[in-house]
C-alpha cells in the first residue's frame, strides 16, 4: 500500500495532466494514454483512487522527458511547474514538432 507521500505525488501527476489540458498542451486524458499505451481504465481508476497501487512511475517520465514539467514540482510540490526555460507556449510548439515528425516517420516507414 502507497504511502500518504506518495498518493501526494500521484495526485500531483494528475493535476499535472489537468493543467496540461486546461493550457492545451494536451485535448485531455486519452490523448496521454494513447500516445503512451497506457491503459485508460487503470489510468482512471488510479486518479479517483490513489491509495491503490497502480500507478506506473514511468508515467512520471513521460511528463518530465515530453512536456517538460518540472520533476522537482512533480515528486516535491515546490518550485515552478514547467523545468527553467519552458512555457504552455514552447512545450506546445514542441508537441506539434512531435506530432510532424511522428506523421514523416510513418510515411517513411510505409514507402
Amino acid at each position: 500500500m502507497q504511502t500518504e507521500r506518495s498518493q501526494k505525488i500521484v495526485r500531483r501527476f494528475f493535476e499535472a495532466i489537468q493543467i496540461l489540458k486546461a493550457n492545451k498542451v494536451i485535448r485531455g486524458k486519452q490523448t496521454f494514454t494513447e500516445r503512451y499505451g497506457i491503459n485508460r481504465w487503470n489510468f482512471n481508476t488510479c486518479e479517483k483512487s490513489p491509495e491503490r497501487d497502480i500507478f506506473q512511475v514511468a508515467w512520471i517520465e513521460y511528463l518530465v522527458r515530453d512536456y517538460k514539467v518540472s520533476a522537482n514540482w512533480l515528486i516535491t510540490g515546490n518550485g515552478s511547474f514547467f523545468d527553467l526555460g519552458w512555457d504552455n507556449e514552447k512545450v506546445k510548439n514542441l508537441q506539434k514538432n512531435c506530432k510532424r515528425e511522428n506523421n514523416e516517420l510513418q510515411t517513411i516507414e510505409i514507402q
